[in-house]
């Protein structure tokens, strides 16, 4: 992939990220908040800022939703990465397909979707670090 193509890819990743931390953060606010939903968008932002920086450093990234390979993946091209919190992201992966389904009912508490939206915000912070870019200020 050339260097325009792989920017643009990671840019879409970025934004698609974007969008899940937007949708944690207002859903917070609401009284009786979904935390499933919550934690699922929290999920889905760092799986994407994942993807973005193994674009990043030209990495095939797969159609998958484990976040714990993810971030093996990550951490194979740098190290540094083992600073996160490996455990709690990798708890993450379930809120992508398992629990948003009768079989596997689990509603996380309020505290966990706030926990959760503060690992995804770590993660778009450590990443776009890593990608030599700033976060937003209205996180």
């Amino acid at each position: 992939m050339n260097e325009k193509k792989k920017m643009e890819v990671i840019q879409r990743w970025l934004q698609k990220a974007e969008s899940d931390v937007k949708a944690a953060k207002y859903l917070l606010k609401v009284e009786d908040a979904p935390t499933d939903v919550i934690c699922f968008h929290c999920q889905q932002a760092i799986e994407k800022y994942l993807k973005a920086y193994l674009t990043f450093r030209d990495i095939r990234v797969m159609k998958i939703h484990d976040l714990e390979v993810l971030l093996n993946m990550c951490v194979e091209k740098d190290r540094a990465f083992e600073s996160l919190e490996k455990d709690k992201i990798s708890s993450l992966s379930s809120f992508a397909t398992e629990v948003r389904y009768p079989d596997e009912f689990y509603i996380p508490s309020a505290e966990e979707a706030k926990e959760s939206f503060e690992l995804a915000l770590k993660v778009k912070d450590f990443v776009l670090k890593k990608l030599g870019l700033k976060a937003s200020p209205d996180q």
